[in-house]
């Protein structure tokens, strides 16, 4: 587990369902009807996908597109369970789709903006079928997600999966719009938010502003010393 009082990179959400159940229903789909992912350099031995939900209902669509309609595809009209998985999350879900990976797969370490919590579209992951040699790699921490539940992976996080074992890892990855019931779950499940950036730029990090002031302060040049106690007093540090 992340250490107590970490931000949460991942979390496991006070939520189950019924794994016979989703298992029958994603089982029904032939082959013929999963789409390769379109990011082919990204992953190796196959990594594809089903659409439940995609822009206009398109089944043979699987690139997310923001300010899509999403719609129910004929293969979610099928799957009773799934349906009623999915219309269990009291929020918007836009993008809904089983994601296969190969025995053997693997996606390479990579990150997805935008798809936390406070980012307001927030990715969960309810395993279907999986086993304890899927792992993910979450900045460095190995993290398996057990079938049944609903998961959390803050996927700005630098973060790679392995399919180790013998036999197809297959989970529902659903997109839902963060608003108060989303949040008041994640806070039942102890989640703890990433301290937002002071300067409104991403990439910036307050450790690197830090350094900059201290290398400032250093320097004999009145006018670096005055820079130093601007920038710290911008940083709410001590001047």
């Amino acid at each position: 587990m992340p250490a107590p009082g970490a931000p949460s990179t991942w979390l496991r959400l006070p939520l189950s369902f019924d794994v016979a159940r989703l298992q029958e229903e994603s089982g029904q789909f032939a082959g013929a009807d999963w789409i390769s992912h379109f990011n082919t350099d990204a992953y190796e031995n196959g990594w594809s996908c089903l659409p439940l939900r995609a822009p206009g209902g398109d089944a043979r669509h699987i690139m997310p597109i923001d300010g899509a309609a999403y719609a129910a595809t004929p293969h979610l009209a099928r799957s009773p369970y799934l349906r009623e998985v999915i219309a269990s999350f009291a929020c918007e879900t836009r993008a809904a789709r089983l994601m296969a990976l190969a025995p053997g797969a693997v996606i390479h370490a990579h990150r997805d903006a935008g798809t936390s919590l406070t980012d307001g579209l927030t990715r969960l992951h309810i395993p279907i079928h999986t086993s304890p040699q899927v792992l993910f790699s979450i900045d460095g921490e190995a993290v398996h997600f057990t079938a049944g539940h609903a998961w959390y992976m803050d996927a700005s996080c630098l973060h790679a999966v392995h399919n180790r074992s013998a036999a197809p890892r297959i989970h529902l990855v659903l997109d839902c719009v963060t608003n108060a019931w989303l949040t008041a779950l994640f806070a039942r499940a102890g989640f703890v938010p990433k301290p937002a950036h002071k300067y409104g730029d991403p990439g910036i990090h307050d450790g690197n502003v830090q350094a900059v002031i201290a290398q400032l302060r250093l320097s004999p040049l009145p006018a670096s010393q005055a820079l130093a106690r601007e920038l710290a007093a911008l940083a709410g540090s001590a001047a």
